[in-house]
């Protein structure tokens, strides 16, 4: 064995006791290993067995055996079987290949470079064993967590890890028998605060997650009982209007369930971009309208309320639409006619059929908005104006 291998072996125990107070310090977690001196002397048993068989596989670049992967991803078991979060199991795997990194490093640099060769082989046997080793390690987690949790929430930690990248994501969806396209589409529900009395939507997102069966979580907001109901669906390599079929119909059956006006935005990636893609989603849920539920509701996409988004982002542009909506106040249902007018392509019939009004009402309503604002709904300058004017009054944004 060379002089690298020989300085990894001399240091092992030692930089296993700082992997191990490493995990207690930095990752909340662990702080248990602090009073429990059997599962930190099991902690350092495994820590000191990895870097124990990186010193005798390596410098012929053998594999990991079937034993070993098993015994990774018992303890991928015994992690999971504790309580351990997904976000601490990926914090324990950064910080153990973090320190597996340096101490190879640190043992080069004290042999004053050490043996080119030598270092050459410890990385190249690194990289691909280090996977597998993950690969079994997150099995072994998700073994346990098909066990405690109900099929509900796992269906959401499989939403979770596909919008964080959680790479957990790539184990679970098999387990739950849920296939990742190359491209999904992202829905954000947004629900608006509900009143106290009314009954937690439990139950309406099992039967949602179970008819629909793809990735579904549900996001509370903050000091409210509204919050976003986030889903992950096959989409397409482009941002599509109308929105896919699929995801307008989860978008009208939870609306349904809740009985309540709701927002959707949905914005596509490919599978590795999705956190990306939510926040697309998040951002156009909350410029799009709210509507209620009805067989034409559903998910908005980018282009229909790019304009909204770009006025909001800008303050001064948005006071002036604010003031133009003031205007519509003494109606009757203005916004609301405008909303029918546009949403029918200004074609008259169709819009006045929607509103259940004869169109010679429809006319006197759209001669009254010209009369307050100045506007012509008709005319370019006002499809540009009161469409941007509709959009944020109904999303909500004014209050």
């Amino acid at each position: 064995m060379g002089s690298l291998y020989a300085e990894l072996a001399r240091q092992a125990s030692t930089n296993a006791r700082r992997e191990v107070e490493t995990y207690a310090r930095e990752i909340p977690e662990f702080r248990f290993l602090d009073t429990d001196p059997r599962a930190r002397a099991e902690t350092m048993e495994y820590s000191v067995w990895l870097r124990r068989r990186t010193i005798e596989l390596s410098p012929d670049n053998s594999e990991l055996s079937a034993d070993d992967l098993g015994y990774i991803a018992a303890i991928g078991e015994v992690r999971a079987g504790a309580g351990m979060s997904s976000d601490s199991r990926q914090r324990v795997l950064r910080v153990h290949t973090a320190l597996m990194l340096r101490d190879i490093h640190e043992a080069t640099e004290s042999r004053r470079g050490g043996d080119v060769e030598e270092l050459m082989r410890v990385m190249t046997w690194f990289a691909p064993q280090g996977d597998r080793g993950i690969v079994a390690y997150r099995r072994g987690f998700v073994t346990v967590l098909r066990r405690r949790l109900p099929y509900v929430e796992q269906v959401a930690l499989l939403a979770r890890s596909l919008l964080t990248g959680d790479p957990l994501a790539a184990d679970l969806a098999p387990a739950l028998d849920l296939e990742l396209p190359e491209f999904c589409a992202v829905t954000v529900i947004r629900v608006p605060d509900r009143p106290a009395g009314e009954r937690e939507l439990d139950n309406e997102i099992e039967t949602l997650v179970k008819a629909h069966r793809v990735p579904v979580v549900w996001c509370p907001e903050g000091g409210t009982r509204g919050g976003e109901l986030i889903a992950v669906t096959p989409g397409a390599d482009e941002e599509l209007r109308p929105s896919p079929a699929p995801v307008a119909d989860l978008v009208r059956d939870f609306a349904e369930a809740l009985g309540r006006p709701c927002a959707a935005g949905t914005a596509t990636a490919p599978l590795a971009e999705l956190p990306d893609a939510l926040e697309r989603a998040r951002r156009i849920s909350k410029a799009a309208p709210l509507g209620k539920p009805s067989p034409r509701l559903r998910p908005h996409t980018m282009a229909d309320v790019f304009v909204e988004l770009a006025v909001a982002d800008v303050p001064f542009v948005d006071t002036w639409l604010h003031s133009v909506a003031r205007r519509l106040a003494p109606g009757p249902d203005l916004v609301v006619t405008l909303d029918a007018y546009y949403g029918h392509d200004m074609n008259r019939g169709a819009a006045a059929a929607a509103l259940n009004v004869h169109p010679r009402t429809l006319d006197y309503r759209l001669r009254r908005v010209r009369e307050l604002t100045g506007i012509d709904p008709a005319s370019a300058h006002g499809v540009r104006t009161l469409s941007a004017v509709v959009r944020r009054r109904l999303s909500g944004a004014w209050g």
